[in-house]
């Protein structure tokens, strides 16, 4: 029988925080959050492993490591509202509405949308609106957003993200092609300027119809 609690420990102190997830606020979100309750039937004694659990359709969830150093990174606010790409398993949108004030979740598959919403509403989240539908080339539908989380690779960042922050706002992203793609931070500063940082190497699978860049044949 899986002991959670002292699996929950074990996946903070042995991946989340090596990997310099040090944000309190964001140890806690997690520390508070049963992931277990969020994976699919049958995976939940792999639910604090670093590792990808299948949730049909070739999706996967994201290994908890990589998630709390992309929460770390859009500094989840109270007063927040928060657009997440990628609704998968429900985990970070959990994590997500547990810090924020409200969340919109995009995912293109209506049925890993609707397990998500039985997973969430069974935990009491009520400040979360699922929706399903193709946002990768961006969801501007109740921009504009604090918070942008986007969890599947892009070859390349569609402008219409960064445009849909708030002054302030926050973006968070995986970018580039396998084998080494990057997690960028995109801030928005003012009307039109934002600026980028760089946060640590991954690769994770990209987003459904990803726009692909020019590939330059000769």
């Amino acid at each position: 029988m899986l002991n959670v609690e002292q699996a929950r420990f074990n996946m903070i102190e042995q991946q989340v925080r090596p990997w310099d997830v040090l944000d309190p606020k964001v140890l806690e979100l997690m520390e508070g959050t049963p992931r277990e309750l969020f994976v699919p039937a049958g995976y939940e004694g792999l639910a604090y492993a670093d590792t990808e659990i299948p949730l049909g359709h070739g999706e996967t969830t994201l290994p908890p490591r990589v998630i709390g150093r992309m929460l770390q990174a859009v500094d989840v606010d109270p007063l927040d509202v928060a657009l997440e790409i990628g609704t998968g398993c429900g985990y970070m949108t959990a994590l997500l509405a547990r810090g924020c004030r409200e969340v919109f979740s995009v995912d293109i598959h209506e049925d890993i949308s609707a397990q998500a919403g039985k997973s969430l509403e069974n935990q009491g989240i009520t400040n979360v609106i699922l929706e399903v539908g193709d946002a990768a080339l961006g969801w501007d539908k109740h921009r504009p957003y604090d918070i942008i989380v986007i969890t599947g690779s892009l070859p390349v960042l569609p402008e219409t993200f960064q445009k849909s922050l708030n002054r302030g706002g926050r973006l968070v992203a995986i970018v580039g092609d396998a084998p080494v793609m990057e997690a960028v931070l995109i801030t928005r500063t003012g009307d039109n300027e934002w600026s980028r940082e760089s946060l640590f190497e991954t690769s994770i699978k990209p987003l459904v119809n990803a726009p692909q860049p020019q590939r330059f044949t000769f």
